[in-house]
Parts: C-alpha cells; structure tokens; sequence
C-alpha cells in the first residue's frame, strides 16, 4: 500500500499546499479520498494520471474536497473512454446529483460533452486515438454511502461512519481501508468523537484533519467539528495509531517553529510516529526509516 498526500490544505488559496486530496495505491487500485482544489495539479506532479485512477471516495461536500471532480471525470473520459473502466465513485448523499448537475445531458458540461461525442472535428480525434464506433459520454458510476455502509472487494475493505463536522447541513464521513498492506484511515472533516476513535482503532496510518491550535478555537461550535492539535494527539492515543498524519492544515499552524512546537507538544501526548503533512509526501506504512548517512 503507497499513501501519497495530494493536498494538505484548505480551501485558503495557496502555492503551497493543495486543498484535500489523498492518494491511496494498492493491489493494482489507485484510491483518491478526495479531490479538491490543486490536487490533480499535484496528481500529476506525483506521476499519476487520471486514465490511472479507479476510485473517488469523497468524505463529504465542501468545495475544498471535490472541486477538481469535474477536472478528473472530464480527464479520464477524454483520455481513456473506451480504454479504461468507468471510476468507481463512492460519496454521501448528494454524490450522485452533484454527478449528474455535472456530466448529464442538462449539466453544466452537457454542452461541452455533446461537441466533444457529435462534432467531427471531435470525432475524428476519437478515431485518431483508436476509439470506435460512436463515442460514448463520461459515466461515473456512483454509489451513496450511508453511515455504517462496508464495501468489499477480493483486494480491500472501505468502512464508512459519519464523523462529527457539519451536520445536518452536509453528510460527513471517515474513512477504514483494510488490506494485506496495512489499515489506512481517513477522517474527512472532524472535530473530536468516538466515531472517528473507534474507525482509527488499530490503524497504521491515520489522516486527519488538524485545524487549528489547540485552545485558540473560535467558539464552541467550531471545536467541535474540527480538529485542534492536542485533540488530535489524544485521538492518536486512544486509538493506538501507529502513524499519525497532521494535515488540513491552516495558515497559523504552517510557519518556522509553530510546526515544530506542535510535533513536540503532541509527541508529549502520543507515543506513535508523527508526520506533519505536506503535499507530495509518501507516508511509510512501516513507519519512518533513516537514510544511510554518506
């Protein structure tokens, strides 16, 4: 299993860091948890392509972690129709209409897509390119999750639970992946709750949202549905994380030594491996490992 952080940021616009995006590789499948803003930029950067990708799986709603949606399904129907399998996409309710508002014959790429499958200018590109036959339009096929939902395959198993964000406005979710390789956990958006506790149990890597720093949060609300820093340590703990991944992260916390106080006053309170997240980084199942000093 290759983890590859995407985008680590927020919907804040940054050269820096991508909004929410995250790469998962394993047993032949490339995963994306999400897919905002930039992080198809930094798909590409990481040597991947959409015609690549098999899976969506988005943990809820906001723009910052499914903006560039509309960018991979456009991609990888134009690149690869007829040559690749259709993307598997799995989200909250909503997922399916967002796809349809999107790629449907009255959808905001309608116009776009029936030039691209009608006009010989287009055709005869598709033709060019070995495609046969009339050319067919983009087809995501979509599947809406409710919390509890296990989807399994011979190669992984994805449990999904609602996490505690923004509800009842949109549906958030966390994200289980259990394979031969390792557990990998994802927590979308999520202030502190046993639901995310308890879909980290065991993990070997956990992804989560680390917002802010602890006790400078703007009111009762917004603690609890995001994520400080030391909250997140305690996440870790009780949760017997092996490697826990500080991502999400917001202008306050991404400065010389502010990164580095917060490595050491969760390493205070969680004993596993930390990792302070940035985009394009490959985080080591096996945990971190030195390199040979030359």
């Amino acid at each position: 299993m290759k983890i590859t952080l995407l985008g680590t940021g927020t919907p804040t616009p940054s050269l820096k860091r991508m909004s929410s995006g995250y790469m998962v590789e394993v047993a032949g499948d490339v995963m994306l948890f999400d897919h905002g803003p930039g992080a198809h930029h930094r798909l590409l950067e990481a040597g991947r392509r959409a015609t690549d990708v098999t899976h969506v799986l988005f943990s809820h709603l906001h723009y910052d972690h499914c903006l560039d949606y509309a960018r991979l399904v456009l991609t990888h129907w134009d690149q690869g129709v007829g040559r690749v399998p259709e993307l598997q996409v799995y989200g909250p309710p909503f997922t399916a209409r967002m796809t349809e508002l999107l790629f449907g014959a009255d959808g905001i790429w309608g116009p776009d897509l029936k030039a691209r499958t009608e006009h010989p200018l287009s055709t005869v590109i598709y033709a060019a390119r070995g495609g046969e036959g009339t050319r067919a339009r983009p087809n995501p096929q979509v599947t809406e999750l409710k919390s509890g939902d296990v989807v399994e395959t011979d190669r992984w198993k994805l449990t999904c639970a609602s996490v505690r964000h923004v509800q009842p406005f949109l549906h958030c979710y966390g994200y289980r992946l259990e394979t031969d390789g390792g557990v990998f956990v994802y927590s979308g958006d999520t202030g502190p709750c046993k639901a995310i506790e308890k879909l980290a149990e065991g993990a070997d890597v956990l992804v989560n949202m680390c917002h802010y720093l602890s006790g400078t949060e703007l009111g009762k609300e917004f603690a609890e549905g995001c994520m400080g820093h030391l909250e997140l340590a305690d996440l870790g703990t009780a949760a017997g994380v092996r490697n826990l991944v500080v991502s999400h992260v917001t202008e306050q916390m991404d400065r010389p030594g502010v990164r580095e106080r917060i490595l050491r006053e969760m390493g205070a309170r969680y004993a596993g491996n930390l990792f302070f997240g940035h985009d394009l980084m490959e985080v080591p199942v096996d945990g971190p490992k030195a390199a040979k000093l030359d």
